[in-house]
């Protein structure tokens, strides 16, 4: 699958045909926050005149179709839809940049088969209003059928904790799947297997037992722990290095932008 036309029509929509192309979505030593927002009345006038949310609408837009890629980076561009300020801008014109370089680049299916493959992750290091960034992608065949990159709803106090909450979101999006596959196919899929790289997070899914340091936890997310037990889930370690999920909760380095575009079935064909 590819959005090809697409990226080409929004590039010359915004007058970035002529960018240069660049190799990650976000430099990772590039972070927004709110105090680059504009704060005068002039520089929200001028701000008024960029077409900020529509061009974040575009990029969500081919984010959910073909590319899981720029997941993260639209997740934060999101944020700031509000009040966004000329930074904000450039990560807007550089994702559109990466887009540039990478539309040859389709999503492929290879094989047929219903298996299911999960991958959950979040991002150790809080954002400025302390949540965690959380992300999970499926894989089917060797191409990615769902993923997602979100900010939690809750402030969690440790990273295991935002593991635990993370590898939940991704537990209900298993059993969405499960039964979208099986009206389809007519058929009953087995036991799913998510991966996570947090060995404390996964201790906890599987303990039943009563912790002081867990009580604070609202029970809604301790769901993943009765699918666990009813044998609708495994939940796996999986080294950090092979963490497909860990694209959806920060900005990567080229090395790895490649090799988990790759990883989610992105490729030249």
């Amino acid at each position: 699958m590819s959005q090809r036309s697409y990226i080409d029509a929004s590039l010359r929509r915004y007058g970035f045909e002529d960018l240069k192309p660049v190799s990650t979505p976000k430099d990772p030593a590039t972070h927004l926050s709110s105090t680059s927002s504009p704060q005068s009345t002039m520089d929200i006038a001028q701000m008024a005149k960029v077409p900020y949310q529509k061009a974040v609408g575009m990029l969500m837009y081919t984010m959910l179709g073909t590319q899981p890629d720029i997941a993260y980076a639209v997740q934060v561009l999101s944020r700031f839809s509000k009040n966004p300020g000329k930074s904000h801008w450039e990560v807007v014109k550089r994702v559109f940049q990466y887009l540039k370089g990478t539309c040859g680049l389709e999503l492929v299916y290879r094989g047929i088969g219903e298996e299911i493959r999960g991958y959950t992750d979040v991002d150790g290091n809080m954002a400025e209003d302390r949540r965690a960034t959380s992300g999970y992608a499926f894989m089917i065949n060797g191409g990615a059928v769902s993923w997602s990159a979100k900010h939690q709803e809750i402030i969690t106090l440790s990273t295991m904790e935002s593991e635990y909450v993370g590898a939940t979101y991704a537990a209900k999006e298993t059993l969405w799947l499960c039964s979208l596959i099986s009206q389809i196919f007519k058929s009953t899929l087995s036991t799913t297997t998510i991966f996570s790289d947090n060995q404390s997070a996964i201790v906890l899914a599987k303990d039943h037992q009563y912790h002081a340091w867990t009580k604070h936890i609202n029970i809604r997310y301790h769901f993943i722990r009765w699918i666990i037990e009813k044998g609708e889930i495994w939940l796996i370690y999986c080294p950090t290095e092979d963490m497909i999920a860990d694209v959806f909760t920060k900005a990567l380095p080229l090395a790895k932008v490649k090799h988990f575009a790759n990883e989610l079935g992105l490729a030249t064909v």
